[in-house]
């Protein structure tokens, strides 16, 4: 028995060194489920994930605008994010980046890695020695990855939900399939963080634009359902920003509607409300502008302080008697 209790340390303790070898400070132990997708029509490409774990979307999303993006986690290697990234822009499949960097790590059996590439060349890793239950499904443009899972209905969860959704942007794809990770098990032990990052499909000479979407949550008690208000957010924001670009153009029907869009989106949102009203002031709709204002001091005195400096920097364009009626 003694014998038979110092063998079975022996193994327990040459694991603990083994993965010791492979779990270092710039890495992280990121269990968790994961999607890498492809918008076959707009050359859009996305990941997501969430995990147990602080922080998730700096360890495992990664992706380059007219490149790929790629999913890397279990006993994360960071570097198959960067180093993937550069293969594929050199010319390499996904497949091909993924298994020449697999060939390279040591410890490729505790990694669970996916990438997918411009052209949607799809593949994905499970280390045999990831935590269970561990499995990917790879399927046209796209592939789902989990590890430490509660239970072994989670992939195939991610798979459905992601095919069902066709014909919805790419971002509201990947949360759907995040969410039905979440709704088969999930992470054993949880939940904590989330991230969706999308990048263009081309390249652009402005590469500040080209990361469409970048969104995380570090710390929460429901991480997905943040993202999923989050997300409405940033949709919101993009009907405030096409209002602003109707608005100078002169096209006020639009413009109207845009913000009009956005406010129902997120009726307390005060700065929504606020630039639209700045909005009608500037296109001879002082009284409107006026009354909408009154609501907004009323929940916030400081936003008449700024209806003030305004005209300083002609983003309010009106006469003193105007200016008098928006700010009384």
């Amino acid at each position: 028995m003694k014998k038979k209790s110092l063998f079975l340390l022996f193994l327990i303790t040459s694991q603990l060194v083994l993965f010791a070898q492979f779990f270092k400070k710039d890495s992280g132990l990121a269990h968790t489920f994961s999607i890498v997708a492809r918008d076959a029509v707009t050359g859009e490409m996305a990941v997501g994930v969430q995990s147990h774990w602080f922080s998730v979307g700096t360890a495992v999303t990664w992706g380059e605008a007219g490149v790929g993006v790629v999913a890397t986690q279990s006993f994360v290697n960071k570097s198959y994010g960067p180093k993937g990234l550069e293969l594929m822009q050199l010319g390499k499949t996904a497949p091909a980046a993924l298994s020449q960097l697999l060939a390279l790590d040591e410890g490729r059996e505790v990694r669970q890695v996916a990438m997918i590439d411009i052209n949607g060349n799809v593949n994905a890793y499970t280390g045999k020695n990831c935590i269970d239950h561990a499995n990917h499904i790879v399927g046209n443009n796209y592939s789902v990855q989990s590890n430490m899972m509660l239970t072994n209905k989670v992939c195939m969860a991610m798979s459905k939900a992601y095919e069902a959704s066709v014909g919805k942007p790419l971002a509201e794809r990947v949360l759907l399939a995040l969410k039905a990770a979440q709704s088969a098990g999930g992470d054993v032990r949880g939940k904590q963080s989330a991230a969706i990052l999308v990048v263009a499909g081309k390249k652009t000479d402005q590469p500040w634009n080209d990361r469409l979407i970048d969104l995380r949550v570090d710390d929460h008690a429901a991480p997905l359902n943040e993202l999923n208000r989050l997300l409405r957010l940033f949709r919101a924001y993009q009907h405030m920003d096409k209002g602003d670009l109707a608005t100078e153009k002169n096209d006020m029907i639009l413009a109207m509607k845009e913000y009009g869009a956005a406010m129902k989106m997120f009726p307390a949102n005060l700065e929504m409300k606020y630039w639209t009203a700045i909005t009608l002031a500037n296109n001879k709709k002082v009284k409107e502008a006026a009354a909408m204002l009154q609501l907004i001091y009323k929940q916030d005195a400081n936003w008449r302080e700024l209806t003030k400096r305004l005209p300083k920097v002609n983003l309010l364009t009106v006469n003193s008697n105007e200016l008098k009626e928006l700010i009384r």
